[in-house]
C-alpha cells in the first residue's frame, strides 16, 4: 500500500481498469460515472481501440479510471494491438472493474480475461451489465454462475444505461483503493487531448452511420485542430483514411451525402465538448491496408 499523504489522511485514489468482451457497456458505465462523454459508443463491436482515461472525483476519493478495449480472439495486426493495450492497463491498475453483459455471454472473451485474471492478486469487481434487458430470475443465475467462476470482491447488476446501482458500484470500487492523495487537479476529467477526443468523436460516427466492414477499415486524424478566440470558433480538419476505393466512396455517400451527415453529428458533440461554436471540415483518403501495416498503425496512434 502507498504512504499515506499527510495532507490527505483521509483520502483515497487509484486506477481503476474497464475490463471486459467487445460491446459489454464499458464506456457507456465511464460516461455515465462521469456525466459527461468523452468515450464513444456505438452497437457495433471494438468502437473503442485506445486506452481512454476518464476521472471521478468524490469527497473522500478520486477513482481514475482506464477504459479498454474490449478482450477478444484478434487475429490481424490492428486488433491484436487493441487487445494488448486493454491485457496492458490491467496490469497497471490498483483494482480491476470487469464488466459482462448479462444479455449476450461471450464464453470466450469471458475466459481469456478470467484466466488473466487468475494471474494477478488484485482486487477484482464483476458489474453484471444490462439488467434492464433480463428477467430478475436470470441476473440471479448468472450470479451464481459467476462467483464459481472466479473469487471476485463483490459482485453487483447494475444498467450503465439507466444508472442503476452505479452509486453502490462506486462505493464498491472507493472501499478497495489504497489510501493516498488525488492523482489529478478537482476539475480534470481526463488526460486526453480535445483533439483527440475530437477524432473519436468522428470516428464514432462513421460507426453509427456506415455498415458492413467499413467501420473497422476507418481510422481518423486531426490535422488542424485551432481556436479562434475572437470569433468564438474552433476550426477543425480532420481525415477519415480507409483501406479500399470502394470503401471512400461509401464513406462519402451519394452526392457526399453520408460524409455530410457524419459531418454535421460529429461538429454537435464537439461543440458540446468544447464549448463554442466548431467549423469542421472532413476529407476522405484511401491508405491502402492501413490495420495490417504496423507504420500506419503507429501513425494513426495505435
Amino acid at each position: 500500500m502507498r504512504n499515506v499523504d499527510n495532507g490527505f489522511p483521509d483520502f483515497k485514489s487509484g486506477f481503476i481498469a474497464i475490463a471486459g468482451a467487445p460491446n459489454v457497456g464499458k464506456s457507456t458505465l465511464l460516461n455515465r460515472i462521469l456525466g459527461e462523454k468523452i468515450s464513444i459508443t456505438s452497437e457495433k463491436a471494438q468502437t473503442t481501440r485506445n486506452r481512454i482515461l476518464g476521472v471521478a472525483h468524490r469527497p473522500a476519493s478520486q477513482l481514475v479510471f482506464l477504459d479498454t478495449p474490449g478482450i477478444h480472439n484478434a487475429k490481424n495486426t490492428l486488433n491484436l494491438r487493441i487487445v494488448d493495450v486493454a491485457l496492458s492497463s490491467m496490469g497497471g491498475a490498483d483494482v480491476i472493474l470487469f464488466i459482462a453483459d448479462l444479455t449476450k455471454p461471450d464464453p470466450d472473451s469471458e475466459l481469456i480475461v478470467v484466466n488473466k485474471l487468475r494471474k494477478q492478486t488484485k482486487p477484482v469487481i464483476l458489474a453484471l451489465n444490462k439488467t434492464d434487458l433480463i428477467k430478475k430470475s436470470l441476473i440471479l443465475t448468472a450470479i451464481d454462475r459467476w462467483a464459481k467462476a472466479y473469487a471476485f470482491e463483490t459482485i453487483i447488476p447494475i444498467s450503465a444505461k439507466h444508472g442503476d446501482q452505479v452509486e453502490e458500484l462506486l462505493d464498491a470500487m472507493e472501499a478497495v483503493l489504497p489510501q493516498g492523495p488525488p492523482y489529478f487537479p478537482e476539475d480534470a476529467l481526463t488526460d486526453m487531448p480535445e483533439r483527440f477526443i475530437a477524432a473519436e468523436m468522428i470516428r464514432e460516427k462513421v460507426f453509427r452511420f456506415t455498415g458492413q466492414e467499413i467501420p473497422y477499415a476507418t481510422a481518423v486524424t486531426v490535422e488542424v485542430f485551432s481556436e479562434d478566440v475572437r470569433k468564438s470558433l474552433v476550426k477543425i480538419r480532420a481525415v477519415i483514411h480507409v483501406e479500399r476505393d470502394s470503401q471512400k466512396g461509401i464513406v462519402i455517400g451519394k452526392s457526399g451525402s453520408k460524409l455530410k451527415k457524419i459531418g454535421e453529428e460529429a461538429r454537435k458533440e464537439i461543440e458540446r465538448m468544447v464549448g463554442t461554436k466548431v467549423f469542421l471540415k472532413l476529407f476522405v483518403r484511401v491508405q491502402k491496408n492501413w490495420s495490417r501495416d504496423t507504420k500506419a498503425l503507429r501513425k494513426f496512434g495505435y
